[in-house]
């Protein structure tokens, strides 16, 4: 991957947080304890390494990726797949759960936006954004915190650069691909 390409997708994904980060006030407080960091914001939600070991005890859960073959698919929890959304499908969680998600001191907040995976024995199915923001390419096990609740909407992980504008949305418009 480019480096240009690689800051470009970081930085949907950092986008995609602000706007994943409309949190009801109930999940305020559990969310700001997992607020990105200003090292966080400044690499594009993905934490640089940190030298702080997860915790002990901790469970790591498989993880894989999808794409390609879902874009301009409808999500269960009502985005269109695109290259740029950044969420997580979750059997379980409900749509706009925000979850923690942490590959190799690489952390990032990402919303449930899709149900899967049904693959046996893997628990998480991350977007190809936020796979890439992670650098994860394969199967891997990662860590998980649930940490807030975000309101579902069609919109929901997708990066403000490609949202319309509210006059474009009034009108019907769509996001730019």
């Amino acid at each position: 991957m480019s480096p240009k390409f690689a800051n470009k997708t970081l930085l949907a994904a950092a986008t995609a947080l602000v706007c994943a980060c409309a949190v009801s006030p109930a999940a305020a407080s559990a969310s700001a304890a997992a607020s990105p960091s200003p090292e966080q914001t400044s690499a594009g939600g993905a934490s640089a390494p940190t030298g702080t070991p997860a915790k002990p005890g901790a469970k790591a859960q498989v993880a894989t990726w999808f794409g390609p073959g879902f874009y301009g698919q409808q999500t269960a929890c009502g985005q269109t797949m695109t290259p740029v959304i950044v969420g997580v499908a979750s059997r379980t969680l409900p749509c706009g759960t925000l979850v923690l998600v942490d590959y190799k001191r690489h952390q990032l907040t990402v919303p449930v936006i899709d149900r899967g995976p049904y693959a046996h024995g893997v628990t998480w199915d991350l977007t190809w954004g936020a796979a890439s923001a992670l650098a994860i390419t394969e199967t891997v096990r990662v860590k998980t915190k649930i940490v807030g609740q975000a309101t579902n909407s069609p919109l929901l992980g997708v990066p403000a650069e490609v949202q319309p504008t509210p006059e474009a949305a009034a009108a019907g418009g769509t996001p730019p691909a």
